[in-house]
């Protein structure tokens, strides 16, 4: 199997072939790293270079272990486990590293190890973004205003499901008309499928569930729509940060983006949280009808007692699990045409991606 090409991005991500990419699932000992490929939701480790002196010893010192913080185009700025200090890493031509890389640093040679909880998407445009990696916890952030596109939280559930992350629902702007009522109806739709938090960013309300969630070292990192306030929470997590935070547009009733780089933040209790660069355009990357299918939130129960055939899209097939749930009324209809949706959402993506003459970054 070819090496996939990822070429780095200005904003902190990187980018590869998405329609030629597969991503992993599981722990990283088993089939992936024996066939040397990486598992789904996982990635292998790269190699190690430097933008100079290649082959010099004297450019080679004992090897650091430490932790991708941010990246920053050309370089990477890396904290170190020995003594928790930073440093910036510049990278060699072609070599990738992303917010929550585990990387060795020898002089000025890195490598980046092997990676789980891998979260990729795919932009406007057809190229596959790796955000960050390593991740525990997928925080899908939504507000009462503005509201998401239909579909978002299932697109995110599935998403973060399919690559091994545990995902989680924020409801921010608890404060506002109608956060309760938001909170409250998430919960009755989601609260079977994943953790759902109410929490106010301007109140400080409900955070200290968020860093409870993380306490220990576990890795988190946050999407949603523009505007929903992942800024603001972070100021409100992260005491010490600053993050500039913009105004809704009352014209459109959206905000705008005011992160442009994912950054690594630390959390009291030990927890790490990942801002990340804008996801207003959070569309699926190298996710399979069957994982939709597997990993659909509202299908849990009814997928207990199992299809007749592994395989089953829960569209007509004989004896699946899904539709008998569906015909004694115990999965709501809704919850149908919104898995329907997505695999319609899904068989787009995939076709204007395979209809894209080039897929690579244009920096």
């Amino acid at each position: 199997m070819a090496t996939r090409r990822r070429d780095r991005d200005p904003q902190g991500e990187t980018t590869g072939s998405g329609a030629s990419a597969r991503k992993g699932r599981s722990d990283r000992g088993a089939k992936g790293e024996r066939s040397g490929k990486p598992a789904k939701g996982e990635r292998g480790a790269g190699a190690s270079a430097s933008r100079s002196g290649q082959g010099d010893p004297a450019a080679v010192g004992p090897a650091r272990s430490g932790r991708v913080v941010a990246h920053h185009g050309v370089a990477v700025l890396v904290r170190f486990d020995d003594d928790g200090s930073e440093g910036q890493v510049w990278l060699a031509p072609e070599q990738r590293a992303v917010v929550g890389d585990r990387v060795l640093v020898s002089g000025i040679r890195l490598e980046t190890l092997p990676a789980r909880g891998v979260l990729r998407r795919m932009d406007p445009r057809g190229r596959e973004r790796t955000i960050a990696v390593n991740l525990d916890r997928l925080f899908i952030v939504v507000a009462a205003e503005p509201r998401e596109q239909p579909g978002y939280i299932d697109r995110g559930i599935v998403i973060a499901r399919s690559a091994g992350i545990e995902p989680a629902i924020i409801v921010n702007k608890l404060d506002l008309p109608g956060g309760e009522a938001l909170a409250a109806r998430l919960r009755e739709i989601y609260g079977g499928s994943c953790e759902v938090f109410a929490v106010s960013a301007a109140e400080r309300i409900g955070l200290d569930a968020i860093r409870a969630d993380l306490a220990g070292g576990r890795m988190g990192a946050m999407v949603g729509p523009s505007g929903v306030g992942k800024s603001s929470l972070l100021n409100a997590l992260v005491p010490a940060l600053a993050l500039r935070v913009s105004e809704l547009n009352r014209g459109s009733g959206h905000g705008r983006h005011t992160t442009t780089t994912a950054t690594l933040h630390d959390l009291e209790g030990g927890g790490f949280l990942v801002d990340t660069a804008g996801f207003k355009d959070f569309i699926a990357v190298d996710v399979s009808p069957a994982e939709v299918a597997a990993c659909f939130p509202g299908f849990e129960a009814a997928l207990e007692p199992g299809c007749r055939f592994r395989n089953c899209l829960h569209k007509s097939e004989p004896d699946c699990a899904v539709l008998a749930a569906f015909e004694r009324g115990e999965l709501d209809e809704r919850r149908l045409a919104a898995y329907s949706a997505l695999l319609d959402e899904l068989a787009t993506s995939a076709s204007r991606a395979g209809d894209a003459p080039s897929r690579k970054s244009s920096r």
